[in-house]
Formats: structure tokens, sequence, C-alpha cells
């Protein structure tokens, strides 16, 4: 398959240029895989006693923030997956704030999110690896906003670059 460009301003809502503009590359594979890559390494040197601190009450620990990376992450490829199979049934949006608290982070080891991490990122990549052009230029609705299958997954790298940088300025 030809790689995946990123999507044209007009293929999603504009609230999710926070996260596409923050992928520096055309090229939808590589940046998923440099972004598994960048984000295990800066893993790595997170301080274990910072990973269940919160920078302020109410605000979500490390390990929570890599819970809501991957169930943002399995969320968009779900959409990309009923719209590149051209599903047109309106998808429902979700709340991070309702699916964080109930994630149980806290009770789980850094290597067992991380683990999950890795196998949840080599999925996505398969999974986007495999469509075709016309696949990914196909559109659906989620959280009542039209938006294409390339521009979900160009959200997810984006997403987690975002994060990375919060937890860099807010957690260490």
């Amino acid at each position: 398959m030809s790689a995946i460009s990123k999507p044209n301003t007009g293929e999603y809502p504009s609230y999710y240029h926070t996260y596409i503009g923050k992928v520096t590359t055309d090229d939808l594979i590589s940046s998923l895989e440099t972004g598994r890559t960048n984000f295990l390494s800066f893993m790595a040197l997170v301080p274990a006693d910072k990973l269940e601190y919160r920078y302020q009450e109410g605000k979500w620990t490390i390990k929570e923030l890599i819970i809501h990376l991957m169930d943002a992450e399995r969320i968009f490829t779900y959409r990309a997956l009923r719209f590149s199979r051209g599903d047109s049934t309106g998808l429902a949006g979700f709340d991070e704030n309702e699916y964080v608290p109930n994630s149980a982070a806290s009770e789980r080891s850094l290597q067992s999110l991380l683990h999950e991490y890795v196998a949840l990122r080599q999925s996505t990549i398969e999974f986007f690896k495999n469509l075709s052009p016309e696949m990914t230029r196909r559109t659906g609705i989620a959280n009542g906003q039209e938006i294409s299958v390339r521009s979900l997954g160009y959200i997810i790298p984006g997403h987690e670059i975002h994060h990375l940088a919060v937890i860099k300025e807010r957690y260490l």
C-alpha cells in the first residue's frame, strides 16, 4: 500500500488540528512507528515515583495518561475501521473523564501498561498499513462531526505528542 498522507483541514473538525498539526511527517505509518519508539524511550526515563504523581488535584497520573492514550487510540482506530468499511452509522463521542477513573491504572505496573501499549500500537499500525488509498479517504460521522479515516489515524500520534509534552512540562 502507498503512504497515507496527512489529511486536508476540511477532512476533520477544526479542534483536531491541535493534534494533527503536531505530526511533522506526511506518512502515517512512519508517524505511528516513530511515536512508539519515542514514547517507550521517554517512559524509560520517567522516575518510578512520578508514575502516580498528580501535579494538581483532579489531574491524571502518568499511569492514567498512558491508559487514556490507549483508550483514545482504540476508539479512533475503531472509528477508522467502521468508516473504512463503508459503515455510515453515526458514532457517539466518549468522555475520557469517565473512562480514566474506571481504568484501575494505579493497580497496574508500568511494565504491564507498556506491554499493552506495544501490542495495541502494533495492531494499529497493521490496520492502517493495509487500508487502500480509497479506504483512507472515506468519511463518517463521529460525535456529530464528519471526519476521514486518515484524519483519525493522524490524531493518534498527534494526541500522543501532545500528552508527552504535558508530562514533560507538568510532571517531571
